[in-house]
């Protein structure tokens, strides 16, 4: 119970915010507080920044993908290994 109660617990803070975008930010937020909706676009973003982050990741990974020496190594003694048995 003590632990979601953290987890909720939100932490006032002041930060300077674009007039335009406050404004959007109004204009969209419907029945809920505006820093409800702040914290829900900021939410948003950050899944999409770490999504991208991921991708990033996947992308460097695999490009790496044409020095296939190891793999076919691998195969060439999984086949020894598996006609020898």
């Amino acid at each position: 119970m003590i632990l979601y109660h953290m987890y909720t617990m939100r932490i006032p803070k002041t930060l300077t915010v674009e007039e335009s975008l406050l404004a959007e930010v109004e204009r969209t937020k419907g029945e809920g507080s505006t820093s409800e909706r702040v914290n829900e676009l900021l939410a948003r973003a950050l899944e999409l920044e770490r999504q991208d982050e991921l991708e990033r990741e996947a992308a460097l990974f695999y490009s790496g993908a044409e020095d296939r020496r190891e793999e076919r190594s691998f195969q060439k003694t999984s086949r020894r290994s598996i006609t020898r048995d």
